[in-house]
């Protein structure tokens, strides 16, 4: 007989927040399957943190920059990216977590869970359509860029180490690579 795995819904994600079955527990959603988060290591929140930082330095006004926080994404998906560049759009977060249409682009600090970011969230979130997805590689200091998605996968991929990117959605922002991969 096969193994058949239960699906979530957003909702029932929500409904075990609210009944606190989840609160010892690092998880999140994806595609509907409650997936454990590896603990976070001195590295990975020493560097998330400082570019967070400056991220918020750079972008001033134009982005709010949430630090592990949950998005909502409509393939029955929340999960917590490190760092979100979302729209300003205040309190309207009491209501929802910030949706596809609210951001412009996520970051992943990676070590462990290098292989999960890069394969299983990268789909995730071409799959909806986020135009932009960074993946930092702890362990080689370098920034895995994703962009263009296609057929619920990434067209564009490239590693840089050093050097300067321009986000898509600030096309007139200069951020150093070094300041997100090795601060």
């Amino acid at each position: 007989m096969p193994v058949t795995t239960v699906k979530w819904t957003i909702n029932e994600y929500h409904r075990m927040i609210a009944a606190g079955i989840l609160d010892d527990r690092r998880v999140e959603l994806l595609k509907g399957e409650i997936v454990e988060m590896p603990p976070e290591g001195e590295p990975h929140a020493y560097f998330s943190s400082e570019a967070g930082e400056y991220l918020i330095r750079l972008l001033g006004d134009r982005a709010t920059i949430r630090i592990a926080k949950p998005i909502t994404l409509p393939n029955n998906s929340e999960p917590e990216p490190d760092i979100a560049i979302v729209q300003r759009l205040g309190r309207e977060y009491l209501e929802h977590h910030p949706y596809p249409e609210n951001i412009f682009w996520l970051i992943e600090y990676s070590d462990s869970s290098l292989d999960k970011d890069l394969e299983i969230k990268s789909k995730v979130y071409a799959e909806i359509d986020i135009f932009e997805y960074w993946v930092v590689n702890l362990k080689k200091r370098q920034l895995i860029v994703f962009r263009e998605p296609e057929d619920g996968e990434y067209a564009s991929k490239s590693t840089l180490a050093s050097g300067t990117i321009y986000p898509l959605a600030f096309s007139d922002v200069a951020i150093s690579v070094a300041a997100i991969v090795s601060i």
